[in-house]
């Protein structure tokens, strides 16, 4: 089937359908897309997909909703685009909304505090996961392997700003270029460069203005309601942040947001970014769905002035507005030159040393997640997370277990343990 003959209408059934059932993380997410859009439906071309889909890979933010964005846009143009990005992440708003309120509001009631024991070490062992597959991918060679080491020192002993690590790892790459992407990576390539778009520069100047005055609209409308001191405000614009910097996917935003969250602005505990990252999981949606349940818990807690459940909701929706809004608009203005910028030799090697730096980030995170599991605040050692964290682990790299089948069973294990045991 040739593009132009797919109807919007069976085009936006399918991403509607898509933002319930898109479970996974961003790996069956795009396994999905793939299955439906390439094989099933052929509304796109294997290798159109996959230049898409490393397109989408050099951008910050969630690259499973970017894809959908992408491919909405190529069917579809504008009405298309905002139809894939919105509907990808849409039924997920209100899921993590409803998950979040239950969390802050009876949390601490033995039952729920019990499911929430059983998930923790589940999520310290699919972090470490996450560490060893994502560093077999992307620790290729001896330098990458550094750029992560470094980068972990750098944020976990001494605290480093996660963008002065992108920053640093990006210059890096760029500068060392193919010793990071192999001899001759890319600067063999004899593929003629794709033609610009008429009109690029100004097209992409209206798109970024438009698409600023969209993300930070809410924001303004805050500060000037608030003031700009307000923790909202503080929300907006660290989320806003992340949405910029935070190559790598969920875990890489997780690294920088409990940096700032955790230690900077003290709004949450470590423990609750590790509740938070369960219930992500738990549910449909890119796993960057975690910032609406860090601002959600962090106003609930720390906005005065306002019904503990009305600034977590204006919290969790404009941290999801901030993070979506730009990652919709890198698509907007880039997808035109999707295959000249493949071709960018320096550019890839640079993005290749940022992916090796958040190998380094994710491994802080991981350390940050098992110590917190194993020695909690309440002083002691937890023996049962260790054991549990081990046989997670295990079932993860060696039997492939399912994400929602090891978070269901650690929170039914973990209420046993605790309220029967």
């Amino acid at each position: 089937m040739s593009e132009n003959k797919i109807s919007f209408r069976e085009a936006v059934l399918y991403w509607f359908k898509l933002g319930f059932i898109s479970f996974g993380g961003p790996t069956g997410q795009i396994a999905m897309m793939h299955k439906e859009v390439v094989e099933n439906k052929k509304w796109m071309e294997e290798s159109h997909f996959l230049h898409a889909l490393n397109f989408c890979m050099l951008l910050p933010g969630p690259e499973a909703q970017q894809l959908a964005t992408y491919i909405g846009w190529r069917m579809h143009g504008t009405r298309g685009a905002l139809a894939a990005g919105i509907f990808f992440v849409l039924p997920s708003v209100f899921i993590l909304w409803g998950l979040s309120w239950v969390y802050v509001a009876f949390g601490m009631v033995p039952a729920v505090a019990a499911l929430f024991f059983g998930l923790k070490p589940a999520v310290a062992a699919i972090v470490a996961e996450a560490v060893i597959r994502i560093g077999k991918k992307s620790l290729k060679n001896k330098s990458l392997v550094a750029i992560a080491a470094v980068s972990f020192i750098a944020i976990y002993f001494l605290n480093a700003p996660f963008p002065l690590i992108v920053a640093a790892a990006g210059i890096a790459g760029y500068v060392l270029n193919t010793r990071l992407t192999g001899a001759g990576t890319g600067a063999q390539r004899t593929e003629a460069p794709q033609a610009m778009p008429a009109n690029g520069f100004s097209r992409a100047a209206r798109i970024t203005a438009f698409g600023m005055l969209v993300w930070f609209l809410p924001l303004v409308l805050i500060g000037l309601w608030r003031g700009w001191d307000d923790i909202l405000v503080n929300i907006g614009v660290l989320f806003s942040k992340a949405a910029v910097v935070t190559f790598g996917g969920a875990y890489a935003v997780l690294g920088y947001i409990g940096q700032q969250a955790v230690n900077t602005y003290g709004w949450l505990m470590p423990e609750q970014m590790m509740d938070g990252l369960g219930l992500a999981e738990t549910t449909p949606g890119p796993l960057i769905m975690v910032n609406q349940f860090v601002a959600y818990v962090a106003a609930y807690t720390h906005a005065p002035g306002l019904a503990p459940a009305l600034a977590g909701a204006i919290a969790g929706l404009l941290a999801t507005w901030v993070t979506f809004t730009p990652s919709m608009l890198w698509i907007f203005i880039g997808a035109p030159y999707i295959e000249s910028l493949r071709q960018n030799v320096k550019l890839a090697s640079a993005l290749t040393a940022i992916t090796a730096a958040v190998v380094g980030v994710v491994l802080n995170l991981g350390v940050t997640f098992t110590r917190h599991t194993l020695f909690p605040d309440a002083g002691g050692f937890e023996w049962y997370a260790l054991v549990a964290s081990i046989v997670i682990f295990i079932g993860l790299t060696r039997f492939k277990w399912g994400m929602i089948p090891v978070i269901g069973g650690s929170a039914a294990m973990g209420f046993i343990w605790k309220i029967l045991v």
